[in-house]
């Protein structure tokens, strides 16, 4: 620590040092120089106090100090050398009794000169160079041999366990061997069975790739080394695999132990790409790991993990068996797993009691773990953004659009027109995903801006498939186009705000004809197999189809659009007034639910109509005499207007819902379980209600008719 601080103090110390060099040497020179006539004029009245004289073959160099009016002050003096100078300069010294001394010329000019024009400069300029070299080495001159050693840094304590790691069971089970043979190798041994030497995990950005390795070093209780791929490469020729070398050295020291080596990609890319040849640096780190993997020497009780999301441009010689033996694929959690990650990652959340974690895992197919962590993290920000001591579930619902979307900007005013435009053109969206059977539920839509989007529809599916089928895909193209086709209609006019639906509507399209064989073409793959773009394998490669096969593609796609666009155009044009309810709804409120949309459907308002029926009810059936005197009062004044109205309720409602059902599938559809449960209900309460008001109208007529008899 104190050699630290020296080394941090040693520029300052040189910079100080130097300035007070030159300020000496300043001072030195700033004694008054007189010349011979000055000196000699001047002498008989100076009273000279000091001199020092130094005699040379050719002058006499005379230099003290003398009293000016009581302040002493120095002076310099060149002689030239003759006896009657020398006469001269004696009697005025003797005269002023001034201390005398001379001096050897050539020994103290010497010693000076070597001083001030030789050593000093160079114990400033080598102090300079050291310290200058030491910073660039790390600190040290033998840093520069340790340039090529690892830079893989071990964790002795990891305290990550299977406990912290959720949404993976199968995988779990998978590693499960590593660390029983890390535990008791003995066990593996005596059955002749060899542990896996390398694992090598496969999966999207996020699943928990790095966290499940270092779940199995924890679990094992061994050393974990980490390093990622590109730690290896350097400008340096030979660096890369001396690294290699270094950490299998360090790690067999240390065995039992787990390498893990992230993005492996990075180093373990195909060879042969064209950029380098064989001497690529790249290359030879490569073949280095080959060999330390599965060569002459064995590296036992080493189990290499390395995590890669492009397992496509890894070279086959890595991937074969003997160095990596299994292939882990890590997946996107389905809903089971996206609750157990929330649960993992809600431990520390202060979370409010409206907010349910199975909920919200199914508002967010799609999102990775890192993605589930982001959506707490970011609804506890909120929470302490508005002074609130709780996480409540509208704080994680706008952590869901935040982390899809990026944040709401309400600063961006629209105009009225534009606003009725985005309303329409999200209500489209909404339009198909309540027509439309094997489309995506609508979840929310909002018309406020978020990111390069004006307004967005959360969708999501009503069941989690692993194999789409056909219907599926043409159910999203349908309503991806929902949007545009609303513009149209409404406005007879097209903007812009389809272009991100128009992208996605032409690459699902593209792989139903070239991947999934969805088109009249037949089961025949015309995509590439590999997925992703390799540069030093696809750099120059051609299509494996002809011109005439390539405009066949093109007719399949464009009529799989046109014949969704046709059909969302149809779907729409019968629901106008749907599309225009959920609109004007958006104008007015910018942003409606799932329960606000269904209300919408049922009953035509955002806030459901059957609480204040029933509450009506309840009031008409308690027979009560007051309640009875005072509608029987009513009754008198105006006799048929509230059976009347309470009749055409009854009448509008419930035929106009399966009207608009058969005009959009053409028959009268099989109803589901949930649906038939609901309109029993309704007809229940309705009867219920017809009931009652015929009993009151009873009443009221015998009232009337007592008088009379």
């Amino acid at each position: 620590m104190k050699h630290s601080k020296f080394k941090s103090a040693l520029p300052y110390v040189i910079v100080i040092s130097i300035f007070l060099v030159m300020f000496s040497m300043v001072n030195s020179n700033s004694n008054k120089s007189m010349n011979y006539n000055e000196f000699k004029k001047n002498a008989e009245k100076m009273k000279i106090t000091e001199a020092d004289m130094s005699i040379t073959g050719v002058v006499i160099n005379v230099s003290g100090k003398y009293d000016d009016n009581g302040s002493i002050r120095s002076f310099s003096v060149t002689i030239p050398q003759t006896a009657e100078n020398q006469i001269w300069l004696d009697s005025v010294l003797l005269k002023n009794e001034a201390v005398v001394e001379a001096s050897d010329p050539s020994r103290s000019e010497m010693m000076t000169s070597v001083i001030l024009n030789l050593i000093l400069p160079i114990v400033l300029l080598g102090g300079m160079f050291i310290f200058m070299f030491s910073k660039m080495n790390g600190g040290g001159a033998n840093k520069a041999f340790e340039f090529s050693k690892s830079k893989a840094r071990i964790e002795g304590n990891v305290k990550v366990r299977f406990k912290d790691v959720a949404g993976c069971d199968e995988e779990k089970e998978e590693v499960k061997e590593i660390i029983d043979y890390l535990k008791n190798p003995k066990r593996f041994t005596d059955m002749g069975a060899r542990i896996p030497k390398g694992m090598l995990m496969v999966g999207p950005p996020g699943t928990g790739k790095t966290l499940l390795a270092k779940a199995v070093a924890g679990e094992a209780d061994v050393p974990f080394f980490s390093i990622s791929g590109s730690d290896f490469v350097e400008m340096f020729v030979g660096t890369g695999a001396s690294r290699v070398r270094d950490m299998f050295k360090k790690a067999q020291q240390t065995a039992p132990c787990i390498v893990f080596i992230d993005e492996i990609d990075a180093v373990g890319r195909q060879r042969g790409a064209g950029m380098g040849g064989g001497n690529d640096e790249r290359e030879q780190t490569l073949n280095q790991l080959l060999v330390e993997m599965d060569g002459m020497s064995e590296n036992t009780g080493i189990v290499i993990i390395a995590a890669t999301n492009r397992p496509d441009v890894l070279d086959p010689a890595l991937l074969r068996s003997g160095r990596f033996d299994r292939q882990i694929t890590v997946n996107l959690p389905d809903k089971k797993g996206r609750t157990e990650i929330l649960e993992v990652h809600a431990r520390n959340k202060k979370l409010a009691s409206d907010v349910k974690l199975e909920n919200l895992a199914k508002r967010t197919p799609g999102f990775s773990g890192a993605d589930l962590e982001n959506v707490l993290n970011e609804g506890a920000i909120l929470a302490v953004r508005d002074n609130r001591n709780l996480v409540t579930m509208d704080d994680l619902d706008e952590a869901i659009d935040r982390v899809m979307m990026g944040p709401a900007k309400k600063s961006k005013k629209y105009t009225d027109k534009e606003k009725r435009l985005v309303a329409y053109h999200e209500a489209g969206h909404a339009v198909i995903g309540l027509k439309l059977e094997n489309s995506d539920m609508v979840q929310k839509v909002t018309i406020i801006p978020r990111g390069d989007a004006g307004g967005y529809n959360l969708m999501t599916p009503r069941e989690e498939k692993l194999m789409p089928t056909k219907s599926d895909f043409l159910a999203q193209i349908t309503g991806l186009l929902g949007g545009r086709v609303a513009e149209e209609l409404v406005f007879n006019e097209i903007s812009a705000g389809a272009s991100n639906d128009i992208e996605r509507v032409t690459k699902i399209a593209k792989m139903m004809v070239k991947s999934f064989g969805m088109s009249s073409l037949g089961p025949v793959q015309y995509d590439d197999p590999n997925g992703n773009v390799f540069l030093g394998r696809d750099y120059g490669k051609g299509n494996d189809y002809s011109g005439e096969i390539a405009f066949e593609i093109d007719k399949e796609i464009r009529m799989i659009i046109n014949q969704c666009y046709e059909n969302c155009k149809k779907l729409i044009s019968e629901n106008m007034d749907l599309l225009k309810l959920i609109a004007e709804t958006l104008i007015e409120e910018e942003t409606i639910t799932n329960e606000q949309i269904m209300n919408l459907v049922d009953h035509g308002t955002i806030t459901p109509l059957n609480e204040e029926k029933t509450l009506e009810t309840t009031d008409s059936a308690k027979g009560d005499d007051t309640a009875e005197t005072t509608e029987a009062k009513a009754d008198e004044e105006a006799p048929a207007e509230k059976p009347k109205r309470t009749r055409a309720k009854k009448t509008v409602e419930k035929p106009s819902f399966e009207e608009a059902m058969e005009e959009v599938v053409g028959e009268k559809p099989a109803p589901k379980k949930r649906t038939a449960r609901k309109k029993a209900d309704t007809e229940a309460k309705t009867e219920k209600i017809v009931k009652a008001e015929l009993k009151s109208e009873r009443n009221e007529k015998k009232d009337q008719e007592k008088p009379k008899e």
